[in-house]
Order: C-alpha cells, then sequence, then structure tokens
C-alpha cells in the first residue's frame, strides 16, 4: 500500500495531466511488451509493438525497466511539455543522480551492461544511447497510438472534470476508487509494497495512462515533485469501429472535432490535437455549432468550443 499523505493545501492542488506522458507511456510500453494486459484492450497494440520495436532498444530499456523499481530519471517533470523536452532532461540528469539511482537498481540484482555502469559515471555516450532508445521505442511503439491514448485520456478527464465541478477536489480523489481509496487525509493507492509519501503542500499531479494497467506507478523519490500515474478506464466508444455510425452522419474529421472538444478545448488545442489548420479548424466547429452540436464561446483571447447535450447524446449514441 502506498499512503499519500495530504494538507488541506494538497488537497486543493491537485490537478490531471491534460494529455498522456511520452516517457511514462515509453516505458510502460516495456511491461506491456512483457506482461500483455486484457487482449481485449492491448491486443492490436500489442501485435504492433512486438513487430514494429526495435531489439537493440528493447535490450537497453530492459536493463533499466524491471519489476517494481525503475529509475525516476527515467520520467522526468519535462514530460509533460513534450518528447523533445523531455529527452534534453533525460540527456541532462545529473551525474550523482543517475549514479545513486542507477546503484539502487544494482542492488536489486540482475544484468549491469557496460553502458550503464558508463551511464552511472555520466559518459555522454552512455547518455546519448539511452536517449536514442527511448526515442526509438516511443516513435515505433507509442506514437502510432497517440491519437488512441488521447482520445481515452480525453474522455477519463472529462469524467473527472464532472466529479470536481459537483464534488469538488475530495470529490475527486473519490472517484479513483477501487485502484485508490481517498481517506482524508490520506489517499491509499494499491500496491504490490510499502511506502508512504508527505506531499507537504506540494500538491500531486495525476497522470492517466493509456498503457498503465493494474496498478497506479509514482516516483520513489519523495523529494521529487509528486506524480502518481494511473491507468484509464479503456473505454471500447473509441475505437474507430465504434465511430463508425457518427462519422458516416457528419463526416470523419468532424466526428473527430466532436470528439476530441471532451470537457472543452480551444481553436488551437483542436488545430493541434487534430491535426489540420487552425482555419479549418473554424470551419468545421461552424458547421458543428450551427446543427447545435457543440456551443462557442470567448475566454479572453481564445475561442473555447464546448459539447452541448445533443452532442454529447450523439457521441455517446455512436
Amino acid at each position: 500500500m502506498l499512503r499519500i499523505h495530504f494538507t488541506a493545501e494538497d488537497i486543493g492542488r491537485v490537478r490531471i495531466a491534460r494529455e498522456p506522458d511520452p516517457l511514462w507511456e515509453t516505458v510502460l510500453s516495456v511491461f506491456r511488451i512483457r506482461r500483455p494486459g486484457p487482449e481485449l484492450i492491448f491486443g492490436r497494440w500489442h501485435g504492433h509493438a512486438v513487430r514494429a520495436c526495435r531489439r537493440a532498444d528493447l535490450d537497453v530499456l530492459q536493463a533499466l525497466i524491471r519489476n517494481a523499481y525503475f529509475p525516476d530519471f527515467l520520467t522526468p517533470a519535462e514530460g509533460e511539455l513534450g518528447m523533445p523536452a523531455a529527452l534534453d532532461a533525460l540527456r541532462s540528469t545529473p551525474t550523482h543522480r543517475l549514479r545513486g539511482e542507477l546503484t539502487h537498481l544494482a542492488r536489486l540484482g540482475g544484468p549491469a551492461p557496460s553502458w550503464m555502469r558508463q551511464l552511472a559515471d555520466g559518459d555522454r555516450q552512455a547518455r546519448e544511447l539511452l536517449a536514442d532508445a527511448v526515442r526509438s521505442q516511443y516513435e515505433a511503439v507509442v506514437a502510432p497510438f497517440w491519437t488512441q491514448a488521447r482520445a481515452q485520456v480525453d474522455a477519463d478527464r472529462a469524467r473527472r472534470a464532472r466529479v470536481l465541478l459537483d464534488e469538488g477536489s475530495e470529490g475527486l480523489l473519490r472517484s479513483f476508487r477501487p485502484m485508490m481509496c481517498w481517506a482524508p487525509p490520506v489517499l491509499e493507492v494499491d500496491v504490490p509494497y510499502e511506502q508512504s509519501l508527505r506531499l507537504d503542500g506540494r500538491g500531486l499531479l495525476l497522470v492517466p495512462s493509456y498503457l498503465s494497467w493494474g496498478t497506479p506507478d509514482f516516483l520513489h523519490d519523495d523529494s521529487l515533485p509528486p506524480v502518481l500515474v494511473y491507468p484509464v478506464e479503456h473505454d471500447m466508444r473509441h475505437d474507430a469501429d465504434a465511430r463508425t455510425g457518427v462519422m458516416s452522419l457528419i463526416g470523419y474529421t468532424r466526428a473527430l472535432v466532436l470528439e476530441t472538444i471532451g470537457d472543452g478545448r480551444t481553436t488551437t488545442d483542436l488545430a493541434r490535437l487534430v491535426g489540420v489548420s487552425a482555419g479549418s479548424i473554424s470551419q468545421h466547429t461552424a458547421v458543428l455549432r450551427e446543427a447545435r452540436l457543440i456551443r462557442t464561446t470567448r475566454a479572453g483571447r481564445a475561442v473555447l468550443h464546448t459539447l452541448t447535450p445533443l452532442g454529447t447524446a450523439l457521441l455517446d449514441a455512436g
């Protein structure tokens, strides 16, 4: 059991990441290749991953990513900013931290290839070897499913946002049962070992994950910004076959725009997530607005789109 101790300030500083974290998903992909999880959820992904991953990359990553423990430096906070920033942070990990976390890993047993010993000494080539393996693994097995991952995370965030609006932060924490149990002021997380974490006013970042399964994951170094990565509840309605009816009615791109809006997106957000220009998004949202599927309001300089009850019903029916 992981016990996370909150102060009153921490309860107000709980937030949910906007997107999956590319480095956490890459690390978790190594676990999923080894232990695929339910065929219905991960079968198609696993089949692709086994074919697409490079054996050399997997050998590098599996030496670091074993069972209950893997080094925290593999998942820096900069992952929230995207893959380029995350890889820069990984390459820039201080040598004392590399040495400390790799020493802890070595105590648990298992292989220790020569490059890992060089990495512990801060060797530049060893850092590049690791960064290249992470980037290659991400591009091969995570990036091809990024649209599906974002859709599942958007759905999870929308559901949690409604709970937050209705019941506040404590209601949000209660919504994670049964994998977590909110027993104020402690969040008990179902993990296979004992550990305590005191937030001490730092708050908690909850990171929804597409490739996580079973129990949540967290950083082992309690001096780092507190993060808890949890598996989303996979909604099979987000699969391509389940969207066929809505796509036939309003077209593929508009169906994707409607689905991506989730709990609210700006025009800029939609253009980035859907992969078309802001002008094209404006045309599609105009049609969806005229059909009373979305509503559009101004939020400062941004234009914010949200679903109407009719738009939500159409997605649910699909």
